[in-house]
């Protein structure tokens, strides 16, 4: 069998980090932050060696660690086996879609073969077929067992309409994928092209309003009242449901909805950079956690994107600056905060799930704040790979860097988040080959969706 140059790489890679992680046990849910005694940087690790490194770890989080009936994304991990906040069973939708997506860079990479991610692909889009939805929608927890819903929170039990966007985000970039391929590679795609076409975008307008909301359930209705408007993490939705073939949204609903009829623009900047767009808790914090920079990015190619409103490229790069800057002015004097440990973004946190960003710090660094940047910010993201893995391996597990720590309360928890964990192999695949940026630009629809909003972008056919 002829073994890939990435094939080596990896091996490479990975019996350096089985020395490391074969000498310490991990045991308690609050633990010390230790600097290990065998570091990478001992054995001259490449920088490509430490992407493919992460890549392979965070992919097998959707691979290895998938929920087995489904195969779809357990919500979290939990790899010190304390109180689980969700029971095993339950998947996430949207991080789901970005694990559909990191599991095409185990076919790119040689870690799998295209046989067994088209095998991984049939079970998904059969179970997603046949669990709940509502008008199309999938809701934001599904049993993987049964396909019943779980719910988010109370009120929480339909159509997750944001949720279903990251989803059809990673099966549509699959379906591109596969497009061309085999008879049975087609079946797939026919079966993408009937779930996507499903969803009825416009329904969730609330009875013909101009914007999408967020929640719908058949049990409490609109009882959530979740209008999406204003720059979020939710571009995404917008674009699909322009482009939906079947129940698209007009113009109108992306400009008086998302766009608040052009106030969404923003004339201010933070640390010197433009903020671009008016972000959405504007009046309390000038800027967003760093996850709004990358969930409707994964896909949709912010370079050379842009509309009446922004520039794209501009918008999420200087998100990332700004976060780097922060980090490195570190205004309230947090421990190890600097230019090679940054980023805030909503995670895991001290007490329970926190939405960190600059004006609500709590000194807790999210590792996939910084390395889901890498396309925006190369440099600065490879000094924060780097320092984790060379000077503080504890941070890192079988499915890369845990979800969050903080060196200023000595805490971290040895667990993960499908949300935060899909964006870092991805987004990195897309600063290293722009794989799921070439695919999801080119799908018809998508395009379709992108004109009728008045975007220009690269990738058109």
């Amino acid at each position: 069998m002829k073994i890939s140059k990435h094939t080596y790489t990896f091996i490479f890679a990975m019996t350096i980090l089985f020395c490391i992680y074969s000498c310490k046990k991990n045991t308690d849910s609050k633990k010390n932050i230790a600097i290990a005694s065998v570091k990478i940087s001992k054995v001259n690790v490449s920088d490509e060696q430490l992407l493919d490194t992460i890549q392979f770890q965070t992919f097998n989080y959707f691979w290895e660690g998938a929920e087995p009936n489904s195969g779809l994304a357990r919500e979290r991990l939990h790899m010190d086996n304390i109180y689980p906040t969700s029971p095993k069973n339950t998947v996430t939708t949207g991080g789901s879609g970005f694990g559909l997506m990191a599991i095409l860079i185990g076919v790119e990479r040689g870690w799998i073969t295209r046989n067994q991610a088209l095998d991984r692909y049939i079970k998904i889009v059969n179970f997603l077929a046949e669990a709940y939805r509502f008008l199309g929608a999938w809701p934001h927890w599904i049993n993987g067992e049964t396909g019943k819903v779980h719910p988010f929170s109370k009120k929480d039990d339909g159509g997750d309409l944001v949720e279903t966007a990251l989803l059809v985000q990673g099966l549509l970039t699959v379906s591109e994928y596969f497009k061309n391929g085999t008879e049975k590679e087609k079946e797939l795609v026919a079966k993408i092209d009937k779930l996507w076409r499903e969803v009825e975008w416009n329904w969730y307008t609330k009875e013909g309003e101009d914007v999408l909301y967020w929640h719908w359930s058949p049990k409490y209705g609109w009882d959530m009242n979740f209008p999406v408007g204003g720059y979020n993490e939710c571009l995404i939705m917008y674009v699909l449901a322009a482009a939906s073939p079947t129940y698209p949204i007009s113009k109108k609903v992306y400009e008086k909805g998302w766009a608040r009829n052009g106030k969404i623009v923003s004339e201010e900047s933070y640390y010197g950079e433009e903020l671009v767009l008016d972000y959405f808790e504007h009046g309390k914090d000038p800027i967003g956690p760093l996850f709004w920079a990358h969930y409707s990015y994964l896909g949709l190619n912010p370079k050379g994107l842009s509309d009446q409103y922004a520039n794209y490229w501009k918008l999420t790069q200087n998100h990332a600056k700004i976060h780097y800057k922060y980090g490195v002015d570190n205004p309230k004097k947090f421990k190890g905060y600097g230019d090679s440990l940054w980023g805030l973004t909503s995670s895991y946190s001290i007490k329970g799930y926190h939405g960190h960003r600059p004006e609500d710090d709590l000194g807790v660094i999210a590792p996939t704040a910084a390395l889901s940047s890498f396309p925006y910010t190369p440099k600065e993201s490879m000094k924060v790979l780097k320092n984790i893995y060379q000077n503080h391996d504890s941070l890192v597990g079988k499915y890369g860097p845990y979800d969050a720590f903080s060196f200023e309360n000595n805490w971290y928890l040895p667990r993960y988040l499908a949300i935060d964990q899909g964006p870092i192999p991805v987004m990195i695949e897309n600063y290293r080959t722009g794989l799921f940026w070439n695919l999801f630009m080119k799908n018809n629809d998508v395009q379709n969706g992108l004109d009728k909003l008045g975007f220009t972008y690269e990738n058109k056919n």
